[in-house]
């Protein structure tokens, strides 16, 4: 069972913040540090010193750890053109010597896209779905072969199709709770399917529409990881726990509704609950950057116990 770091930095952290959280992830053992593609806060929060982008960071990162993976939940397709994306990304793999891992989503945050002057076109999935092919056609092509795509909203002639990633396939993942069109796309480009702050009956479901879309595809259902991602907050009692929620402003009940929530014992219960509805890997959302502390109880006795 893969426990990965997952971060909000647009909700206030610095890249040093960052840099330390994923030092402590690497050294804490676990699989991987990822984060989210915002530019502006969310809530009830003052989202200082302000936004980071995701691939500069992950590009840092790449130069200062050796183990982890590194990736994004979701990088937003409106933010990058796909050509350019598959740049970034390659050179970040190449810079961490294929440790990288793309998750690729439409984007829906409107506001900051507004705040910060990039377009919000109306028809994003049709976009998200030439955005997978292009990147992934790039990075596919074989050396001194060239690239072309001609879409309804891309078109590439001639492209060299470099540089290329270190890894021969840098995984792909694709999320979301859409019944359709999601499982779909996820059977035709992804590597890993995840499931965002979901229930383990909603999970269930989903997990078995991405399934029979592998199959219907022509591939096997277990060529794909799930996963899901779910905000943490673990303590080693109910005193602890509460202190923790009342640090990120949630209510100790509603995390224990709707994510991994209470002491050790209770969170290693509960994930094991999604594993048995297919997870293999969950995305713990870590919103109090500064209390380390919370890592190492993760750690120690709630990874020990899944591994």
């Amino acid at each position: 069972m893969d426990l990965r770091i997952f971060t909000e930095p647009q909700q206030g952290a610095s890249y040093d913040t960052l840099l330390t959280v994923a030092k402590a992830t690497e050294e804490l053992g676990f699989d991987a540090f990822f984060r989210s593609d915002h530019y502006l806060k969310m809530g009830d929060v003052d989202g200082l010193p302000g936004p980071t982008d995701a691939w500069i960071t992950l590009a840092g990162l790449a130069r200062e750890t050796k183990r982890i993976r590194l990736g994004t939940l979701m990088t937003a397709g409106t933010f990058r053109l796909p050509g350019v994306l598959a740049i970034q990304v390659a050179q970040v793999d190449q810079m961490s010597g294929g440790r990288v891992e793309l998750g690729l989503g439409a984007g829906w945050f409107e506001e900051e896209h507004k705040a910060y002057g990039i377009p919000f076109p109306k028809e994003k999935f049709g976009r998200l779905e030439e955005q997978l092919a292009i990147v992934t056609g790039l990075w596919e092509t074989k050396a001194g072969e060239t690239f072309d795509f001609h879409g309804a909203y891309y078109d590439l002639t001639d492209s060299p199709a470099l540089p290329k990633p270190a890894q021969a396939r840098i995984p792909v993942l694709i999320g979301g709770h859409g019944a359709t069109r999601t499982p779909k796309l996820t059977a035709r480009y992804a590597d890993e399917f995840n499931m965002p702050f979901a229930s383990i009956e909603d999970s269930a479901a989903q997990f078995g529409r991405v399934r029979a879309a592998a199959e219907a595809a022509g591939r096997k259902g277990d060529d794909l990881t799930y996963s899901n991602a779910l905000v943490a907050c673990v303590g080693k009692d109910d005193q602890e726990v509460a202190r923790r929620a009342a640090a990120i402003g949630r209510e100790v009940d509603e995390l224990k509704a709707n994510g991994l929530a209470g002491t050790p014992a209770e969170v290693v219960d509960k994930i094991g609950r999604y594993a048995e509805v297919g997870a293999q890997r969950f995305y713990l959302q870590i919103l109090d950057l500064s209390d380390l502390d919370h890592l190492e109880l993760i750690s120690a006795q709630v990874q020990t116990q899944l591994s």
